[in-house]
C-alpha cells in the first residue's frame, strides 16, 4: 500500500481531491463541480453541505479501497470566504459568496475610526474590496444580522473550516488571514487592533507545516490547517528558487502577480492600483497585484465566438503572429479595457465591429491584458530590484500570444513556464512532507 498525502483543493468552479506520493507526484485525482444554491438573502453561494459530504465520503472511499494509505491531509481553498460556528461547534450560516454586493458607504464610520480608508488599507495590505475583505464580512454580519451574530462563537476561514471537519480544532493560518482580509496589521505583523475593539476574537495563526494527529475512520492521520490557494501556489517555487528574485504570475479568473522578495512597504499609489499583500505560511509578506483579467478574457472569447461565428476555443488554435504582436504594441490603442482600474467585467460585443477578423480582435484583447499585467509587475517591484524571471502558472501559461507580448512589453525579463502542475495543491502537500 502506497503512502500518500491527500489534498482537498477547492476552487470557485472545480473541487478536487489529489493524492501525492512520497515523490510529490500526483497518483490520483478526483474532480467535481457543484450547482450553486441561494443564501438567506437569495444570492448565489456554494453548496457547503454538499461539499462537506463529498470531502468526507471521498476520504472514506480512498481509505476503504485499500490502494493508498493516507498519512496526511491538507486543504487549499479560494479566499474571502468565512464559516461561523456556534457554541456547539455547528456551522450557522451559508458560505457567503465574495461577489455578493456590499455598500462600502455603510462602513465609512468604521474606516474613519481606523484613520481613514487609505491608511487602514495600507496598514492591513488590503484595498477596500467590500466582501473580498473578510474582516468587513464579519462587520456586515455583526451589524446587519445581530440575531445570527449573537450565536457566533468562532470564525474560521474556509481552509481552516475544512480542517475543522476532521479535527474539531479551531485554527488559523498566516496565508488566510494575510490575504486581503483587512484583519492583519502588516506594520506590526499581528492582528489589527480593530478586532479587539469590536469584540471579535480570531485564533492565533499557526505555521503551515503544523498538523494535528487525528483519528479518521479508525486510522491516525496528520491533518494540516489549510492554506489560501494563491499563497499556496508560490510555495513550490520558493522551495526551488530560494535566492533568485522572481515574480510568479498565477493566472486564472484572477491574474495575480506575486513578489515574495519585496522589502518595501505598500504605498498609497500601489493600493490605488490593485496592489495588496499576501503572506507565506512562515509569516513573510508577499507583495502582489490582483486583477480580474481572466474574467475579462472569459467574457470576450464568448463574445468573439458569437460575433465571428466560430468555436469558442478558436483562440487556442491561433498561430503566434509576432508581426501582429509588434503592430498592436506600436499602435498602443485601448479598446476593451480602461486606463485605470477596471470596474466593468462584462463583454461589450459592439466593440468587435471595429475589427475585420477574429485574429486582430483577439490580439488586441491579449495586448491590453498583457499591458495591465506588466503594469502590475512594475508596481510590486522594489525601486532598485533587478527582476529577471517571471514564472507563469495556470491557464495563461499555454497562451503563446500572452507570453510573446509580455516579452515584447518588458525586454530583459525571461518568461518561464512553471514546470509543476497543480501548484496550490502541491504547495499544501509539501508542507505535510514530515508526516509521510
Amino acid at each position: 500500500m502506497k503512502n500518500v498525502i491527500a489534498i482537498i483543493d477547492i476552487g470557485k468552479t472545480n473541487k478536487k481531491i489529489f493524492l501525492f506520493d512520497e515523490d510529490f507526484q500526483v497518483v490520483s485525482q478526483n474532480s467535481i463541480q457543484f450547482e450553486e444554491i441561494k443564501d438567506d438573502d437569495g444570492f448565489c453561494c456554494d453548496n457547503i453541505e454538499a461539499i462537506e459530504r463529498w470531502i468526507k465520503n471521498g476520504i472514506a472511499q480512498i481509505q476503504g479501497e485499500g490502494l493508498y494509505r493516507i498519512k496526511a491531509i491538507n486543504f487549499t481553498t479560494h479566499g474571502a470566504s468565512l464559516v461561523y460556528l456556534n457554541r456547539e461547534g455547528k456551522r450557522i450560516t451559508p458560505l457567503y459568496n465574495y461577489l455578493k454586493p456590499l455598500n462600502l458607504d455603510d462602513y465609512q464610520d468604521f474606516y474613519e475610526s481606523q484613520g481613514g480608508v487609505e491608511e487602514f488599507s495600507r496598514k492591513t495590505g488590503s484595498p477596500a474590496y467590500g466582501m473580498l475583505n473578510t474582516g468587513i464580512q464579519m462587520l456586515a454580519l455583526k451589524r446587519n444580522k445581530p440575531e445570527i451574530w449573537k450565536h457566533v462563537a468562532a470564525v474560521l476561514h474556509y481552509p481552516q473550516y475544512l480542517s475543522y471537519l476532521f479535527t474539531n480544532k479551531i485554527t488559523a493560518d498566516y496565508t488566510s488571514v494575510g490575504a486581503h482580509t483587512a484583519t492583519w496589521d502588516y506594520d506590526g505583523m499581528h492582528y489589527h487592533k480593530w478586532l479587539k475593539e469590536e469584540g471579535i476574537t480570531l485564533p492565533q495563526p499557526c505555521k503551515g507545516n503544523e498538523a494535528i494527529i487525528t483519528e479518521i475512520n479508525g486510522e491516525k492521520i496528520a491533518v494540516g490547517s489549510g492554506l489560501h490557494d494563491s499563497s499556496s501556489s508560490i510555495i513550490p517555487l520558493l522551495k526551488k528558487e530560494k535566492s533568485n528574485n522572481f515574480v510568479l504570475l498565477s493566472t486564472g479568473t484572477w491574474i495575480i502577480a506575486m513578489n515574495p522578495f519585496s522589502k518595501e512597504t505598500l504605498t498609497q499609489n500601489q493600493l490605488q492600483n490593485n496592489c495588496l499583500c499576501f503572506m507565506t505560511p512562515e509569516k513573510q509578506q508577499v507583495k502582489s497585484s490582483m486583477q480580474f483579467l481572466g474574467r475579462i478574457h472569459e467574457v470576450y472569447i464568448k463574445a468573439l465566438s458569437e460575433h465571428f461565428k466560430v468555436d469558442i476555443n478558436t483562440h487556442i488554435q491561433l498561430h503566434l503572429n509576432t508581426i501582429l504582436c509588434i503592430s498592436v504594441i506600436q499602435q498602443n490603442k485601448g479598446v476593451f479595457l480602461s486606463e485605470g482600474i477596471d470596474t466593468d467585467f462584462e463583454a461589450h460585443p459592439e466593440l468587435l465591429h471595429k475589427f475585420q477578423s477574429y485574429e486582430t480582435a483577439y490580439y488586441q484583447l491579449i495586448f491590453e491584458i498583457s499591458k495591465k499585467v506588466i503594469q502590475g509587475i512594475e508596481l510590486i517591484s522594489d525601486k532598485d530590484a533587478k527582476l529577471k524571471d517571471v514564472y507563469i502558472s495556470g491557464g495563461f501559461n499555454r497562451n503563446k500570444m500572452f507570453i510573446k507580448l509580455l516579452e515584447l512589453l518588458k525586454p530583459g525579463i525571461t518568461i518561464k513556464i512553471s514546470d509543476c502542475k497543480n501548484e496550490s495543491a502541491l504547495g499544501a502537500a509539501l508542507l505535510m512532507k514530515d508526516y509521510l
